[in-house]
């Protein structure tokens, strides 16, 4: 048949955020109950045609046994969740989601009349590998508890999926399949008497048409038994699926409430919470539904602090934004910051520097200024000295202007070494920090 969506991809979901829409918007109505065989999208339904989550690239989607498979050894260990805070399954959360949006990126790899599980639900062919029919099977097993808690290759036959489940002989159902199936009445009648059968088996009846279920005459001991074979959770998701896909989802919501009052009301089947919570509530399409569930959870769930399936608390969300927008602009400042000191540490050594070379010019040229006065007739070298740009000026001029005193000034050789001098040429040392004015100045001493 191609592809469910006719050929269109969609992103796989990564986190169990992105598989998880049921507190995306708590603004919607509350739905109307629909009657049996309900199903349709509604105002709160999970679209066919899932959105896709933001920034995720696409990706070839896993065979879907492969989810089921995973999800199912997390789901068959509840024994443990009584003593661990529990936590979120993404293989459980993508196991649903794919099943809420009618499993996309999957194809039907069966013709359109291979419909073998309509064919055994009109009793044409017997279930496989044990070669039995449905009419011996609702007549026959029915009550015979032994059977249906150790058989495990009917299960996959009564309760078809469109996903492969661990008895390999039994077949997906097809889109087309399904749309058949809802429209023979003798298919729907045998899946109705497999479904009582079931509830049975669990220790539940169901008490009208539309869904609602009750305590079975037996449900003490049989509720016993589900409190320790856990491996049947795997078979009430199963069950859940089911009613879904072929056009009960009206009747899930009643069984999945009635499962997790007395698991946390009533604590008659406990070890069944973490299942109910992770599994059989996400298997509700409609996500009113869910919300409404996972709020009478809340209520009754001990200890409260573990229970992780309500809303996301909204000043976490908002708390982790402003972190998030903060951190950026923090770091840019805190760089400007560092670039401002750095320019301001470089511009006061600059300074710094300068007015150290300047007092050394004053120093020099100060006990000069009546030598030459009384020998030259022009001060222009003073007023050039007296003039530094920058550092490298100041060294520099400072160097220039001894040879110009010694050429002029043939008497002051002796002066140019005296202490003073020898302290200028450190000065100059120490502020210019290069070695090259030492040398200049020994050359002219030399002179």
């Amino acid at each position: 048949m191609g592809n469910l969506l006719g050929g269109v991809s969609f992103r796989e979901p990564t986190t169990v955020e992105d598989c998880d829409s049921t507190w995306q918007t708590d603004s919607e109505p509350e739905p109307e109950d629909p009657g049996p065989g309900g199903g349709s999208e509604g105002p709160g339904q999970e679209p066919a045609q899932p959105p896709e989550p933001a920034s995720r690239r696409p990706s070839a989607s896993p065979a879907p046994d492969q989810d089921a498979e995973a999800a199912s050894s997390e789901q068959g260990d509840d024994s443990t969740e009584a003593t661990a805070k529990p936590k979120r399954s993404f293989y459980a959360a993508r196991d649903l989601y794919k099943y809420r949006h009618q499993y996309p990126n999957f194809k039907d790899i069966r013709y359109q009349n291979d419909l073998s599980n309509l064919r055994f639900y009109k009793n044409k062919i017997p279930f496989k590998p044990d070669g039995v029919y449905i009419e011996e099977v609702l007549n026959k097993w029915k009550g015979d508890y032994e059977k249906l808690e150790h058989n495990h290759t009917y299960i996959q036959w009564l309760f078809p999926l469109r996903e492969q489940g661990l008895n390999f002989y039994a077949k997906e159902l097809t889109t087309y399949e399904i749309e058949e199936f809802k429209k023979t009445k003798e298919a729907i009648r045998r899946f109705l008497l497999a479904y009582k059968m079931m509830l049975e088996f669990f220790g539940i009846k169901l008490t009208d048409k539309i869904g609602n279920v009750a305590r079975a005459v037996n449900w003490q001991e049989r509720f016993q038994h589900l409190n320790e074979s856990q491996h049947n959770y795997l078979r009430i998701t199963r069950i859940l699926k089911s009613l879904g896909e072929l056009g009960y989802e009206s009747f899930k919501s009643p069984l999945v409430k009635f499962i997790l009052h007395e698991a946390l009301v009533e604590n008659t089947i406990p070890n069944i919470k973490q299942s109910a919570l992770e599994y059989f509530v996400y298997t509700i399409r409609d996500r009113r539904e869910r919300r409404k569930l996972l709020r009478f959870a809340q209520k009754h769930y001990t200890p409260s602090e573990n229970f992780i399936w309500g809303p996301p608390r909204k000043e976490q969300l908002e708390g982790s934004k402003a972190q998030k927008m903060s951190s950026p602009l923090a770091s840019s400042h805190n760089s400007q910051t560092s670039m401002h000191k750095k320019a301001k540490d470089s511009k006061s050594s600059s300074s710094a520097v300068h007015l150290n070379s300047k007092t050394a010019e004053e120093k020099k040229v100060a006990p000069k200024e009546p030598v030459e006065q009384t020998d030259r007739t022009s001060p222009e070298p003073s007023n050039e000295a007296a003039k530094p740009s920058n550092t490298e000026d100041s060294n520099a001029g400072s160097v220039n202007s001894q040879p110009e005193k010694t050429v002029m000034n043939p008497t002051e050789k002796k002066e140019s070494a005296s202490p003073e001098n020898n302290e200028e040429g450190e000065n100059h040392n120490q502020d210019g920090e290069s070695p090259g004015n030492t040398n200049c100045h020994e050359v002219v001493l030399v002179q």
